[in-house]
C-alpha cells in the first residue's frame, strides 16, 4: 500500500500542476501524430541529412526501422565523460544490428565543477545546465529521428539534458551512462589530506598525491555527490536501464548495456512494438519516485534546484515544501561518503539500487505503477544486469544487503527520516544536507562574520580570525549576483574549525557541493542578497540560529529586519573566464526556489 503521505504530495502535485501539465502533454501528442520529418524533408534537405552517414546513408533513404539522435557530452576533460569517446559507434552498430540507423545529433558542452571549484569558472556552472538544455535542442531541431539517446553523467549535465529530452517529449529518450571509475585512495583518506593541507600541516606535493590517487582514471568521480546522484535519479525515474548506473567504464557489460539500450531506443519508437514517450516516463509520480530516492540515499542539494527546473520542463510544478514533506517519512537507507565511508562501488557491490528500490516499494514509498523505458512497472528496477554469452540478461537483485554498514532496509534504516532538510524562518527559505553532519552538530546557535566572497573566507581563517563559535555567511552569491557558484573549497577550512571544538555553520546564498556534508549548512537562501532578502542587513555579531531538525532558519537579534539592505559591488563578477557573455543569464535567472533556470 502507497504511504499516505507519498499519495498526498503526489496529488497535490498534479493537481498544482494541471494548467501547465496538459497543454504540455497536448502539444507531445500532436508532436508524435506529426512524426519525425524525415520523410517529408526536400530531396536536397535529405542528402544534407545523410551526406555525413556513411553505410548507413542507402538505409536512411530507403528504409524506416528506426533512426536514433545521439546528443553526446563526450570530452576527455572530464573523467566521466571521457569514456563516450567510443559510445557513439557502439551505438551505430547496435542500431544497425536490427535494422536500424544512429546518428550524433549533436554535442553540447560539459564542464568538471571539481576543476573550477575556487575560480572565476564556477561562476559559469549553474547556467550551463540551460545552455546544455539549449544547445541539446539545437542538436535534435533537425527532427529526423525517432528516438533518442543521452550520454551524459555529471552536475548540471543530467538536469540540462533532461530539460531538453521533456522539450522532445514526443520521443523515447534513454540515457545511457558511463559509469564510476575505480576505487582509488578512500574519498575520507583525501578530505583528511584536504584539512591538513588548510591547516598548512602537509605542503602541495602531499596534496597532489592524494588528489591524484583519488581521481585516477575515467569514471565518475566515486563520492556520492551530484554525479552519482544524477546517476541515482535516472535509475529511479525509469530512464536508464535497470542495474546501469554503477557499471565501470569500458568493461564487457558497460558495454553491452551500452548496446542493450541503443536496441531498446528503437523498440520504444513509433516505430517499434511499445511506444514509450518521455513524456509519459516523466510524469508526477516519476518526480515524486526521484526525491523520495534522493532522500533515501543523502543525495546531493543540488538536485533540489535541479528536480524543479527539470519537473517544470514536462509542465509539472515541484516547490520545496513537497521535498520537506516526503523527507519526513523517507528513511536514510545508504551510507556513502561524504555520509558514510563507502564509496559507489562499494554501495553497488552491497546490494545497491535495486536492493534499495526493492525495499522501497515495499515500505510504500515509490510508485510502482509508471513508465519506465524498460517496461510497466518500477520493480522491474529491483533486477540486476547479467553477461550472459555476450548479451545482458536481468536476473532477480539482492534480497538482503550485503554490508549492513553501507546500505540498510527499510525496517532498519540510518535514521528514520530523509537526507535533507528545508529550512525557513526569518532569514528567508534554504536547505540543508543532513546525512553526514552529527547529530550534535545539527543545531547551532552562534554569532555572525559575515562575507561577500568565499576568498575573504580563505583569508580570515589565515589570519587565524575564527577563535569562538561561529556561523559564516557568505552573501551576494545567489543566482543573480554571480550564478551561484558552488562553495565547495570552504568545506576543509570550516571541517578543521569544528575538529577544534568550535561551534561552526555556514549560511550562504550560494550552493555547496554534493560532496559536502559535515558541517551544517543553510545553502540556496532565498531571497538572495542581491534582491534584498534579509540575509543582505546581517551585520556581524548579530546571532542566527540554523535548526536543522525543526526546519528553522532564524534571526534572533532583534531590529535586523529594519535595517537597510547592504549593496555590494559586482561589477567584478561580470568580466574574465566567460563571465562576460553571461550578462543576461544572471539578468533573467530566477530564484533558486523556483529551479534558477533562464529558460
Amino acid at each position: 500500500m502507497l504511504n499516505d503521505t507519498v499519495a498526498r504530495v503526489t496529488d497535490r502535485i498534479i493537481a498544482r500542476s494541471a494548467g501547465l501539465r496538459g497543454p504540455y502533454l497536448e502539444r507531445m501528442r500532436k508532436a508524435a501524430e506529426d512524426g519525425p520529418a524525415r520523410a517529408h524533408l526536400s530531396c536536397s534537405g535529405q542528402a544534407h541529412a545523410y551526406a555525413g552517414a556513411g553505410p548507413d546513408q542507402a538505409a536512411l533513404a530507403t528504409k524506416s526501422a528506426g533512426n536514433i539522435g545521439i546528443i553526446t557530452t563526450y570530452n576527455d576533460m572530464l573523467s566521466a565523460h571521457q569514456p563516450f569517446e567510443r559510445f557513439p559507434e557502439l551505438i551505430r552498430e547496435a542500431a544497425r544490428a536490427v535494422g536500424g540507423t544512429a546518428q550524433v545529433a549533436g554535442g553540447v558542452p560539459a564542464m568538471c565543477d571539481g576543476v573550477t571549484q575556487g575560480t572565476p569558472g564556477m561562476e559559469l556552472s549553474l547556467f550551463s545546465r540551460d545552455v546544455i538544455a539549449m544547445a541539446a535542442g539545437v542538436g535534435l531541431s533537425h527532427n529526423t529521428f525517432d528516438a533518442a539517446v543521452f550520454l551524459g553523467v555529471c552536475d548540471k549535465i543530467v538536469p540540462g539534458l533532461v530539460i531538453a529530452a521533456q522539450a522532445f517529449g514526443h520521443l523515447p529518450a534513454i540515457f545511457l551512462p558511463a559509469g564510476p571509475m575505480t576505487s582509488g585512495i578512500s574519498n575520507d583518506e583525501k578530505a583528511q589530506v584536504r584539512q591538513k593541507f588548510a591547516a598548512g600541516e602537509v605542503g602541495r606535493e602531499e596534496l597532489m598525491a592524494s588528489e591524484m590517487a583519488a581521481y585516477h582514471g575515467p569514471g565518475t568521480c566515486t563520492f556520492y555527490g551530484t554525479a552519482n546522484t544524477n546517476q541515482m535519479l535516472m535509475e529511479f525515474m525509469g530512464l536508464h536501464l535497470p542495474g546501469a548506473s554503477f557499471v565501470n567504464p569500458n568493461t564487457p557489460l558497460r558495454d553491452a548495456l551500452t548496446v542493450a539500450g541503443a536496441q531498446r531506443a528503437l523498440a520504444i519508437s513509433h516505430l517499434g512494438n511499445s511506444y514509450t514517450p518521455v513524456c509519459d516516463v516523466l510524469d508526477e509520480r516519476a518526480y515524486v519516485n526521484g526525491i523520495v530516492g534522493l532522500h533515501a540515499t543523502g543525495g546531493s542539494t543540488n538536485l533540489l534546484i535541479h528536480l524543479v527546473a527539470m519537473a517544470r520542463a514536462g509542465g509539472i510544478v515541484l516547490d520545496w515544501h513537497d521535498f520537506s514533506d516526503l523527507a519526513e517519512v523517507t528513511p536514510l537507507l545508504a551510507r556513502v561518503y561524504p555520509n558514510g565511508l563507502a564509496d559507489v562501488n562499494h554501495f553497488h557491490a552491497a546490494g545497491g539500487l535495486g536492493f534499495m528500490i526493492g525495499q522501497l516499494l515495499q515500505g510504500g514509498l515509490l510508485h510502482n505503477d509508471v513508465a519506465t523505458i524498460a517496461g510497466d512497472g518500477l520493480e522491474r528496477y529491483t533486477q540486476d544486469p547479467k553477461l550472459q554469452s555476450g548479451q545482458v540478461e536481468w536476473v532477480a537483485g539482492p534480497e538482503h544487503s550485503l554490508n549492513d554498514k553501507i546500505l540498510r532496509t527499510v525496517a532498519e534504516p540510518f535514521q528514520p527520516t530523509g537526507g535533507l532538510a528545508r529550512l525557513d524562518g526569518t532569514l528567508g527559505n534554504a536547505v540543508s544536507k543532513v546525512s553526514a553532519v552529527k547529530p550534535e552538530h545539527q543545531v547551532i546557535e552562534a554569532p555572525v562574520r559575515v562575507f561577500s566572497d568565499q576568498e575573504s573566507v580563505k583569508a580570515a581563517y589565515k589570519n587565524g580570525e575564527f577563535n569562538s563559535d561561529v556561523i559564516v555567511v557568505v552573501r551576494f552569491q545567489g543566482p543573480k549576483a554571480n550564478g551561484m557558484p558552488e562553495l565547495h573549497s570552504l568545506t576543509p577550512i570550516l571541517a578543521n574549525l569544528q575538529a577544534k571544538g568550535l561551534k561552526v555553520a555556514l549560511v550562504t546564498d550560494g550552493r555547496m557541493s554534493g560532496a559536502s556534508g559535515k558541517i551544517l549548512s543553510a545553502i540556496h537562501v532565498c531571497p538572495e542578497a542581491v534582491e534584498g532578502g534579509p540575509i543582505s542587513k546581517l551585520r556581524d555579531g548579530d546571532i542566527l540560529r540554523v535548526d536543522a531538525r525543526q526546519g528553522r532558519l532564524e534571526i534572533v537579534t532583534q531590529g535586523v529586519l529594519d535595517r537597510p539592505a547592504v549593496q555590494a559591488d559586482l561589477s567584478g563578477n561580470a568580466h574574465g573566464q566567460g563571465r562576460d557573455l553571461f550578462a543576461n543569464f544572471r539578468a533573467l535567472v530566477g530564484a533558486a526556489d523556483t529551479g534558477a533556470s533562464c529558460i
